[in-house]
């Protein structure tokens, strides 16, 4: 171990003028240092300053870790990380002393209070290199800072600004701390060096430009007032990631790397003169590929900000976003680049990145552990090759080529539209300024080019006249357009799911012109995933910023909400998933969304009246709910149940009787489910299948409802009861539910008088309420309710396959033989086309072209005329088991 010490210290003597006047000027910390005592040397570093004024301080302490970091290093006992976090750790102490002193000469109280720095860059993320400068922003608070003598706090603060540059950054013949660039200041060119707060946020509310979000990803409070630095970063939050997709600023950022590559004067490839920071395939271009990529999505997902380079890289590799190899081969090339960066810097301690030339650069080959510069390039090349494509790659796919100036009319000329009557003149409209979205050139030449693609899908729309009615309305909504053109002009598969939404589903169409950042979450590979479980989409749905704020949690709900529910809409038309997968994947979706709704609601309303001791509510899903076979059509059908003494009462600070809390927590419960907020509607909440329906008690406790269902409620009441299920409430008191419900379903029954109530129910229904088209199979005879009704008669008349999930009472019934299997399937299959028509067929008529293709294949038939005569087929089965059943015909038209 020794041997390495030494050999390490040889190399730097040999080969690093600064460490090698750095071992003569610090001969005891030389010593420690060839004894490998790690721990004495730092010890050594910390207290070098001791007795000193703060500036010669910090300068001694400076030197002292710069020397024992780079023997370290070489000797191969310091890590890469090892380097960064402790030159980083000591950047904010020598800021926060610095700060500090600052304070004592300036201001009356000697406090640090309200004045801080966001450390950003290398610094903020403690990535700091060898000999770099810092990069912070000198913050204060006018309201809280002290005041200087014969100073206001503003400029109180300017005066400590330039004594921390003084203390830190001046050369003496100690040295220097670091160098200091407050350039990244808000609006630096004409704001002063300690900024306020108030203008600061001002400034990244309104005016800041796309670099500084991603410089942003990295910063951290890291000196003086450290918990109002925090505070502050957390105010500014949404500036940083914003949960819509601002593509335009990520090309902004891409334009701007670009620009940077092309300005780079240094060699073009690796060699002398290189500069392993900014040339091709260097490290900013590494980070620049995770920051632009954590621009689009870490603001969708909050495991991703990392302001670690490689662990964002590697997060984002397990997000899916990057290519898994990509991703670490990344990582592997940043920590070799970054290595090799110390070297340069150890050579003289300048913040320099550039290969040297002749001598130094052999120099540099055997401080860094080879044999000459010719295999120490050798080393270095692959990485830099392997960075340099994956970033072409980004900048292809962000670059936005060259804008079409053809005329709209010429453009429909060419389209397959050419034959619609006043269509060039109705897309010439388009692009008059009408649209508020359509008003800028870039997004006009934006839109332009995807206009081909465009005009040649609404020409394939079964129905291109409503089809171009949904893209106006979205146009006309959209507040800005440049961000969804560029990221469908940017991205072919999005569009192709943009036009299919457009022509092929009015309902997804119409939630996208409503909240048009939906289409956001298409941007992200889980977008093709079934949903996530319900404890997963709860925490994500909780995760409101700021916490405790319940309107925000609100708006969550329906962001999260509304995300899920239309890409399950996408997945459907893409035919990406099966109908019945996408019905269940519905039912997760609302599942999470009451839970949540009733975890912040119950948060909110026990500020006021407390908790009920031994008592819980609960929600009771019945119907699509229930059965987990949501459509993206249905309302949620619920009974609000609550346990413990209903005589009990709360113990806040305003205490109700346990039914009035539990009844007032229903209606808010429902409330925060239904009521449109900012962004916009939720679910229809149904509550009339509760006991004594819209005239009871919104909630009732569950002995109460026990009660109700064994000795008042109708026979129609217990056939919902068996497709109903505890979709919230602790599994204790879901276990004493599910006990009451499968109770009521298996009392003994009269099979004659069941018979009758059910014949008479569904008579009275197919009166009231008739198809309302030929793909009506919910109410078509023969249809769904027909197959419920069947279902639910042999549930309550032979106590068998209580089960809420109608696909697997019909598969319990055929393995019993109480069904044939072609029951079963005729069920599965009107399932899957009632999921489907919800989408492609609102109408509930056939849809022609391309919806229709779509509608029959998402139900497992070849065309539109399959799909018919298949439903004709699975009509005359349930007719012929309603037969079997009921002992009546079953008119099929």
């Amino acid at each position: 171990m020794a041997s390495e010490w030494t050999d390490a210290i040889a190399r730097a003597r040999e080969n690093a003028p600064f460490l090698a006047r750095s071992l003569d000027r610090l001969p005891d910390l030389a010593d420690l240092l060839a004894q490998g005592d790690l721990d004495a040397a730092f010890e050594y570093a910390a207290k070098a300053g001791e007795g000193a004024e703060t500036g010669v301080a910090l300068r001694r302490e400076r030197l002292a870790l710069a020397l024992t970091l780079a023997i370290g290093d070489l000797c191969g006992v310091l890590t890469l990380d090892d380097v960064m976090r402790r030159l980083s750790s000591f950047a904010d102490i020598a800021l926060d002393r610095a700060i500090a002193e600052a304070a004592r000469s300036r201001t009356t109280l000697e406090s640090v209070d309200g004045f801080f720095a966001v450390a950003l860059g290398k610094h903020g993320a403690s990535e700091l290199n060898y000999s770099s400068d810092i990069d912070p922003i000198l913050l204060f608070d006018p309201d809280v800072l002290a005041s200087g003598p014969r100073s206001g706090p503003a400029e109180t603060a300017q005066r400590m600004a330039r004594d921390i540059v003084r203390l830190l950054a001046d050369h003496t013949e100690e040295g220097y701390v670091f160098r200091v660039d407050l350039r990244l200041r808000p609006a630096a060119e004409i704001t002063p060096l300690a900024v306020s707060v108030n203008a600061a946020a001002t400034h990244y509310e309104s005016a800041a430009l796309a670099w500084e979000r991603a410089a942003f990803i990295r910063a951290r409070s890291a000196a003086g007032d450290v918990v109002r630095g925090e505070n502050f970063l957390a105010s500014i939050r949404p500036f940083v990631w914003r949960r819509s997709v601002d593509f335009g600023a990520i090309d902004d950022i891409a334009q701007l790397r670009l620009r940077i590559r092309e300005a780079y004067g240094g060699e073009p490839v690796l060699g002398p003169g290189f500069d392993l920071k900014r040339g091709r395939g260097g490290i900013r271009e590494i980070e620049f590929f995770a920051q632009t990529h954590q621009l689009i999505h870490g603001g969708r997902d909050p495991r991703l900000r990392s302001s670690d380079t490689r662990a964002a890289l590697l997060a984002l590799a397990r997000a899916g976003i990057v290519e898994e190899q990509t991703a670490r081969a990344l990582a592997t090339a940043y920590a070799r680049l970054r290595v090799a960066e110390h070297r340069i810097q150890m050579l003289e301690d300048r913040q320099t990145h550039m290969v040297p030339e002749g001598e130094a650069l052999e120099r540099l080959a055997h401080l860094d552990g080879f044999a000459d510069g010719a295999a120490l390039l050798a080393d270095l090349d692959p990485h830099l090759t392997v960075t340099a494509q994956a970033f072409d790659t980004l900048l292809e796919t962000s670059e936005t080529g060259t804008a079409n100036d053809r005329p709209a009319r010429e453009l429909v000329a060419a389209s397959p539209l050419a034959g619609q009557a006043d269509m060039g003149e109705r897309v010439a409209g388009w692009l008059d300024g009408r649209y508020r979205a359509l008003r800028g050139t870039d997004a006009q030449n934006a839109f332009r080019r995807l206009l081909p693609a465009l005009l040649e899908a609404l020409a394939q729309s079964p129905e291109p006249d409503r089809a171009v009615v949904r893209l106006e309305r979205l146009l006309e909504a959209l507040p800005s357009g440049i961000n969804l053109f560029r990221l469908l002009e940017a991205r072919p598969a999005l569009l192709d799911q943009f036009l299919s939404i457009i022509t092929l589903a009015p309902p997804l169409a119409n939630d996208l012109a409503l909240r048009p950042a939906l289409f956001d979450a298409l941007i992200d590979r889980s977008a093709l995933d079934l949903p996530e479980s319900v404890p997963a989409l709860v925490r994500s749905m909780m995760r409101a910023e700021p916490q405790g704020n319940y309107e925000a949690l609100l708006d969550r709900i329906r962001v999260v909400t509304g995300e899920q529910r239309f890409a399950l809409g996408v997945q459907l038309i893409g035919g990406v998933h099966d109908p019945l997968d996408i019905a269940r994947g519905f039912s997760t979706v609302a599942e999470a969304a009451l839970q949540a709704a009733l975890a912040g609601t119950l948060a909110e309303f026990e500020k006021a009246h407390g908790r009920i001791e031994g008592s819980e509510m609960m929600i009771l899903g019945l119907g699509r709910l229930g059965g987990e076979a949501l459509t993206h059509a249905s309302d949620l059908d619920i009974v609000y149940l609550f346990t413990g003494n209903h005589a009990a009462e709360s113990d806040g600070e305003r205490p109700i009787s346990a039914t009035r809390y539990y009844n007032r927590l229903a209606q808010r419960v429902s409330a925060a489910v239904s009521v449109p907020t900012a962004e916009g509607p939720l679910y229809e909440v149904d509550t009339r299948l509760r006991p004594q329906g819209a005239q009871g008690p919104l909630a009732v406790s569950v002995e109460s409802f026990a009660r109700y269902q064994n000795e008042s409620a109708w026979t129609w009441e217990h056939m919902a009861l068996a497709r109903a299920r505890v979709v919230a409430g602790s599994f204790a008191a879901r276990g004493t539910v599910e006990d009451i419900i499968r109770g009521v379903l298996c009392a003994p029954r009269d099979p004659a008088t069941l018979r009758a109530d059910v014949l008479k129910m569904r008579a009275e229904m197919a009166s009231h309420k008739p198809a309302k088209g030929p793909l009506d199979v919910k109410l078509l005879r023969g249809g769904l309710v027909d197959i419920e009704f069947i279902l639910h008669f042999l549930q309550l008349r032979d106590k068998v396959a209580l089960d809420p999930r109608l696909s697997k009472v019909c598969e319990t019934l055929v393995h019993t033989g109480a069904l044939p299997e072609a029951f079963a399937q005729a069920h599965d299959f009107l399932t899957r086309l009632i999921v489907a028509a919800r989408l492609l067929a609102p109408d509930l008529a056939v849809p022609p072209g391309a919806a229709g293709q779509t509608l029959a294949k998402a139900c497992g038939c070849d065309d539109a005329d399959a799909l018919l005569r298949h439903v004709a087929k699975a009509r005359q089965e349930v007719a012929r088991v309603w037969q079997q059943t009921f002992e009546e015909q079953l008119e099929i038209d």
